[in-house]
């Protein structure tokens, strides 16, 4: 098992220890997977993450987040807590949502970046493991209310890496900005094709 990783700045939120560390890296090997990329040097940051089209990406995010030593935050619908699992849940950085609610998310999402000093919030903005048809652009306007960048991340199935394609600092204008940052996705292996979103498989043929 190798104990190389891409480096962490200090400036990312992090948690765990050597044995959790060692752990994530002992599941990486069991998945014969590895990270690839460089990771910035910010105290917080929006991530998104595609392609997203199998509960194995669960598998795949802890097992990275372990390895790295890095603390993330991510949203779950508020039914998953219920249980044993919660508590779990929680310790592992999933805060609950519900998505019925009429709450405002991005403003909510962004007043957390207010609060706390370091934050990194992840999302997948295909919303779903089936085939969407468009990505949804709250990941966007919540870093731009923010003012932090959006890290993009890709699961490639293909070359079994987690794989880091750098940041964007968005502007408001997503328009233009939006098809360069799925852009960036071109060329990654999903674990289920037929499930790719449109936009991901749109630059896929």
């Amino acid at each position: 098992m190798s104990s190389r990783l891409i480096p962490v700045p200090a400036a990312l939120p992090q948690r765990g220890n050597a044995f959790s560390r060692a752990l994530g890296l002992f599941l990486l090997w069991l998945m014969r997977w590895r990270i690839s990329g460089t990771l910035p040097d910010t105290r917080q940051a929006v991530i998104i993450i595609a392609p997203h089209t199998s509960n194995y990406d669960g598998l795949v995010t802890v097992a990275s987040m372990l390895a790295l030593g890095l603390r993330i935050s991510f949203f779950v619908k508020h039914s998953a807590f219920r249980g044993p699992w919660g508590g779990l849940m929680r310790w592992f950085g999933a805060l609950p949502v519900n998505r019925e609610d009429s709450v405002d998310l991005v403003g909510f999402s962004a007043g957390k970046f207010a609060e706390k000093e370091k934050l990194l919030l992840a999302i997948a903005p295909e919303g779903t493991r089936h085939a969407a048809e468009e990505w949804k652009s709250g990941f966007y306007w919540i870093a731009q209310r923010a003012g932090v960048p959006i890290l993009l991340v890709a699961f490639d199935y293909g070359r079994r890496e987690t794989r880091i394609l750098g940041t964007v600092t968005p502007s408001g204008d997503l328009a233009s900005e939006l098809p360069g940052i799925i852009a960036r996705y071109q060329g990654i292996t999903p674990a289920h094709a037929d499930r790719l979103s449109l936009p991901l498989r749109k630059k896929r043929d």
